[in-house]
């Protein structure tokens, strides 16, 4: 049998996780139940022996972030393909098959989400084994969560009878939606009923035929943006304008549901999709008195809550049911059985206008980072941390001046016609319109406050030139 070729799809914001999780560094980036970010802990459950490199999936905002952490964990990847727009996980998982069958179109795939928590990898193997001998019958296979608990907040797989063949493997009676309590309580009585995990095996040319049958808009759409597609360093962009013009929808309702042959696995191995803060007080290990606390907290009187810290000191005095999440610019409160209206806050703070919802205190970009540590009428000050090696683009400014100051490191400075270097204590002045880049010649991370001044500050008063991320735009072709 060949490889299984892991695709993992990277998109959402996970917005019932603010405000640690938010758009620009969403949860599947971020280390929430362990030491190693969750795609990472993703890619590391179907690595090695039986996996191929994983194909990875996600939009064009996080993709340096993905490659360095994919990187960090020592995983080779088979190419990270950037989607222009978010189309749900059936395009996806189409792009994928295509992709897939450019080199062999009978391998097997193992579609995966980024921000799943798997706690049993054993067990988890076990049932891709169990996946991987039903998909070899040609079913389309879904992975069930046998379900510990009459949860309203997940959909549900009828099993009906076995698949031949495939000893552990179920073909799927129906699929059933969020259920209410009184129908999740006989679901769980049944036994005949399991989560529906949202991720999937089969193998690529099944898949390919069953869309062509089922939605052939979609699957022409697919082709033209792989057709389109054109690398960008290390990543895969596809073909925007075929990509936009494909039907938005879940692999469950474009395929799975109405397929000839779909198989379930059942499957106990400690699955969490992590959907929010309550989620997590579920897995997280807690005191004696049921609250679970990570970084610098004191409590007093305080039973069955979640309060983390990102930074600074949280007390808590007599208070029990609570989330409690601080982070350098936002602290949530919210009831522990309230935590998935967490999202609603985050639609009010976009309605307003305000971007918290979107940026950390701390910005990542492909070069470093940058940290606004005080702003006011016409100035703003940053903390910039450049990479070794890394240089930002060559750019300009039509409102605002800057002060570099080198607290630490060697930093090249172009400054319209003239480059020269910086150590630290030394620092330089960038006039407003003067063509200017800054780079890290060094081995040591650059570190350098930068003080702004000027009649507007906002991050899209930047002009390109250069730049080694292929951020400046094409040049428009003359008719």
């Amino acid at each position: 049998m060949s490889k299984i070729v892991p695709v993992i799809l990277s998109g959402g914001s996970g917005s019932r996780l603010w405000p640690l999780s938010r758009k620009a560094l969403p949860k599947q980036l971020l280390s929430l139940a362990g030491e190693r970010t969750m795609i990472q802990e993703t890619a590391a459950r179907a690595h090695g022996e039986g996996f191929a490199p994983p194909l990875v999936i996600s939009n064009q905002e996080h993709r340096f972030l993905i490659a360095e952490q994919l990187r960090a964990a020592g995983i080779a990847h088979a190419g990270i393909i950037l989607e222009p727009v978010g189309r749900n996980t059936a395009p996806a998982a189409a792009i994928a098959a295509l992709k897939v069958s450019e080199d062999d179109s009978e391998a097997l795939i193992l579609l995966m989400p980024s921000d799943h928590i798997v706690g049993d990898t054993a067990a988890f193997h076990a049932a891709v084994a169990v996946a991987a001998a039903a998909a070899g019958t040609g079913a389309l296979v879904t992975f069930g969560i046998a379900p510990a608990a009459p949860e309203t907040g997940y959909g549900y797989i009828k099993a009906g009878a076995a698949l031949a063949g495939a000893p552990g493997a179920f073909a799927i009676e129906r699929f059933v939606e969020k259920p209410d309590r009184d129908t999740a309580e006989t679901y769980l009585a049944s036994g005949d009923y399991f989560w529906n995990s949202g991720m999937f095996l089969f193998r690529a040319s099944v898949f390919l035929r069953e869309l062509a049958r089922l939605q052939p808009r979609m699957l022409d759409a697919c082709r033209d943006a792989l057709a389109h597609a054109h690398r960008d360093m290390d990543f895969i962009r596809l073909g925007e304008p075929a990509f936009v013009a494909c039907p938005s929808d879940s692999i469950d309702y474009a395929v799975m549901e109405k397929a000839a042959s779909a198989a379930v696995v059942p499957v106990e191995m400690g699955w969490n999709d992590v959907g929010s803060w309550q989620s997590l007080w579920d897995i997280a290990a807690r005191d004696e008195s049921g609250n679970a606390i990570k970084g610098d907290v004191v409590t007093e009187k305080v039973r069955n809550s979640y309060i983390r810290s990102e930074g600074r000191l949280v007390a808590a005095v007599g208070v029990e049911d609570l989330i409690v999440v601080a982070t350098k610019d936002a602290v949530l409160v919210s009831h522990r059985g309230a935590s998935q209206d967490v999202k609603k806050i985050v639609e009010q703070l976009d309605r307003a206008g305000r971007d918290s919802h979107i940026h950390h205190a701390v910005v990542h970009r492909p070069w470093g980072t940058y940290e606004s540590i005080d702003s006011g009428p016409n100035f703003q000050v940053k903390h910039i941390m450049v990479k070794p090696g890394a240089k930002l683009s060559l750019q300009m400014h039509h409102h605002r001046a800057e002060h570099w100051i080198v607290v630490n490191g060697t930093a090249l400075v172009t400054n319209d016609d003239r480059q020269f270097m910086l150590k630290a204590n030394e620092s330089t002045f960038i006039p407003l319109g003067a063509r200017h880049r800054l780079e890290n010649p060094g081995k040591l991370p650059l570190q350098l406050i930068e003080v702004q001044s000027g009649s507007y500050l906002g991050e899209d008063d930047i002009v390109r030139f250069e730049d080694t991320y292929g951020r400046v735009p094409e040049p428009k072709k003359q008719d």
